[in-house]
């Protein structure tokens, strides 16, 4: 049987992604032009030449749709083949300036449409984060936020770096701020030495007592996040602030008063953009080892006692923080902030009255983060080792520690990138050579733009653009750069053409192959640049859509999670979406890949609605930390609040007493 004669494609990609029918004049009028303008040929040259250019893209381009850049670097090539040297070189510097003027129509933010985009709630970036709400805050913050976008895509970053991000092969993580992205503070030095030391600020003396402290709290994480991307924390928090409870012999009461104002505070929307300051907590529940025997110093005086001798106050501070987050506000609704995280230890009290509270708001909102210190790599002085660690071991790869929301003390991630793994499946579909030598391109990239944002920030923080930072930390030599995955599993659907996902054993194994390239990859980025460097299971809230998004327009083929019109891709190496609700096997399957992760990473347990008690939430923690070797877990029940009834159990789209009342109602009219 004769082979089909190979026809011109149908289509042409253009820059955007979107694409166009395919128009052979075009070529023929684009080479017209060139001759014209050098004077070396005529029109019927130009036809000639033509034909030549339509050949090779017939050739090169039968069976899938040419770039519109492949296209002219074909003509380029034809006009230097043909000797009309002029008019190449003329061709050339005519495509260096439209592509500087693309550049340049980039980087201006048209003020009428994205004003009405964020008025619409027609941009993604509205809700591409969580913690932020519409508003006239919110506005003014993504107005200026794809401003900075810009001006890092366009006059800080090389090309290949702002093209990667445009065209969705990797996302940089708010470029919509001249910051880095998350910090932890030493909250002791904060209490011995007070908020203080920047030239022309408010100045305060080192707090004497628990109501100070807390006010030099909430504004030292409200005022560091003006001067961060992400998440501000503090360690330690319950082994510090015992100290104060001691020495002023506070009642219960007095506790729970002051925990209460700093829940409250940190959660009104008081940062720019009407958002609420992103803080974590980190509780030690028992007080660790290496701060036992050491003496706690309050308002410049050692007090007559260490804080390995402060047990009942801690169980102050724990049991009056669980029962204001597990009051919620006066709707019901969850307190956000602060992140709770919980060391749990080989000395971890699981009997004790605060364990049945922790798991008892556990099983109701799900809001804590567990450290697993009983079966994990991690160690409880790893959260306070990272600003006296002077001699860091670059050939291996360091736990960043307090999980995906949280940083040890004077340590934390200066900025992130993400890579769009199914994009890689898709395109070096049963070519595992190409697509891990791609996936190497990737890293490159993303190293290379963390490498340029590392000097960036910290000029800026010595010339005093981050005040605050500058006094508090003043370098981010313990600041790790951050590479983080989105969509491992379509990757392997769409590598295998959906014959393997991450839950089969051949899906399962190529991801650990996968991250262990990656691993190995950031190993020798630390060496090479004498910087610390992490693998992150980035939560991808606005990067997934957008990576889906764009791959849509490329890939109609493409396999992806979600629907027709918003589709979406795994967070990270996770399990697909519904695919059990049985926490054991997720934790089984999960384990591995999960640990494979330096930098923040969380495994969700996810529960079809709330626990049936406080037992059942610690006998699922206890088991899961015991057998399983994730650094961090977290239990996320299902519930709804309604704005009249508050806290309600399970998934509803109606609020049921809302609706038992209005039939009630009904029947009383009836009645009358």
């Amino acid at each position: 049987m004769a082979r089909a004669a190979p026809t011109f494609p149908a289509f042409v990609i253009k820059r955007n992604g979107n694409k166009v029918l395919f128009d052979n004049d075009k070529i023929r009028i684009a080479i017209e032009k060139a001759g014209a303008a050098s004077g070396e040929f005529d029109h019927a040259e130009a036809a000639r030449l033509a034909k030549q250019a339509q050949k090779v893209i017939l050739h090169r381009f039968a069976d899938h749709a040419p770039e519109i850049e492949q296209i002219q670097d074909i003509v380029e090539q034809v006009l230097v083949s043909s000797d009309y040297f002029a008019t190449a070189r003329a061709y050339i510097v005519y495509r260096e300036q439209r592509s500087k003027s693309r550049k340049d129509q980039e980087t201006i933010v048209k003020v009428e449409s994205s004003i009405n985009e964020y008025l619409e709630q027609a941009d993604w970036r509205v809700n591409a984060n969580a913690n932020q709400g519409y508003s006239l805050g919110g506005l003014i913050l993504n107005v200026s936020g794809k401003v900075v976008a810009n001006y890092w895509l366009s006059h800080i970053y090389p090309p290949e770096v702002g093209e990667a991000h445009r065209a969705g092969d990797l996302h940089i993580h708010d470029l919509d701020m001249l910051s880095g992205y998350c910090a932890g503070w030493s909250l002791r030095t904060l209490l011995t030495e007070g908020l203080n030391g920047v030239p022309g600020k408010v100045e305060a003396r080192p707090p004497k007592h628990m109501s100070s402290a807390i006010g030099q709290i909430v504004n030292f994480l409200g005022t560091l996040q003006n001067e961060w991307a992400g998440a501000q924390a503090f360690s330690s928090f319950d082994t510090y602030m015992a100290a104060f409870i001691r020495k002023d012999g506070l009642s219960y009461k007095q506790v729970r008063q002051y925990i209460q104002e700093l829940i409250y505070n940190l959660n009104v929307p008081s940062r720019w953009g009407t958002q609420t300051p992103f803080t974590n907590l980190t509780f030690d529940w028992t007080c660790p080892d290496d701060l036992k025997d050491q003496i706690p110093v309050i308002g410049g005086e050692d007090m007559p006692f260490t804080y390995g001798d402060l047990q009942p106050e801690m169980d102050m501070i724990n049991r009056a923080y669980m029962e204001v987050m597990t009051e919620g506000d006066a709707k019901g609704r969850v307190f956000t902030f602060p992140i709770p995280t919980y060391n749990i230890t080989p000395e971890f009290p699981w009997e004790s009255e605060n364990a049945t509270r922790l798991f008892e708001m556990t099983a109701k909102y799900g809001l804590p983060y567990f450290q697993n210190f009983l079966n994990s790599d991690l160690k409880p002085h790893m959260v306070r080792s990272m600003c006296c660690r002077l001699q860091l071991d670059l050939t291996e790869l360091l736990k960043r520690g307090n999980g995906l929301f949280g940083s040890a003390e004077q340590t934390g991630s200066l900025g992130v990138v993400t890579i769009n793994c199914a994009r890689l499946g898709r395109m070096y579909r049963g070519n595992e050579k190409g697509l891990f030598d791609r996936l190497d391109t990737m890293l490159n990239i993303g190293r290379t733009s963390l490498e340029i944002k590392r000097k960036v920030i910290q000029k800026h923080i010595d010339n005093g653009l981050f005040p605050y930072t500058k006094r508090y930390l003043g370098t981010l030599r313990n600041h790790f750069s951050t590479l983080g995955i989105n969509g491992v599993n379509e990757m392997i659907r769409n590598f295998t053409e959906d014959k393997e996902d991450i839950t089969s054993e051949w899906g399962a194994t190529f991801a650990v192959r996968f991250l262990d390239h990656i691993r190995a990859k950031i190993v020798s980025f630390q060496e090479e640049t004498g910087h610390l460097y992490n693998l992150e299971a980035t939560p991808a809230e606005g990067a997934t859509y957008r990576f889906a998004r764009e791959d849509k327009k490329r890939f109609p083929d493409m396999l992806q999670a979600g629907s027709e019109t918003n589709p979406y891709y795994t967070n990270s190496s996770q399990l697909p979406v519904d695919f059990t609700d049985d926490p054991f096997e997720a934790l089984q399957r999960q384990e591995i890949l999960q640990s494979k992760y330096t930098g923040g990473t969380v495994l969700h347990l996810y529960m079809g609605s709330r626990m049936s008690d406080a037992e059942a939430c610690k006998k699922l923690v206890r088991r899961a930390l015991e057998n399983f070797r994730l650094p961090y877990i977290t239990i996320t029940p299902t519930f709804s609040i309604c704005p009249k009834h508050g806290y309600l159990e399970g998934e509803h789209k109606f609020c049921p007493k809302c609706d038992a009342e209005l039939i009630a109602a009904k029947c009383n009219n009836k009645a009358a």
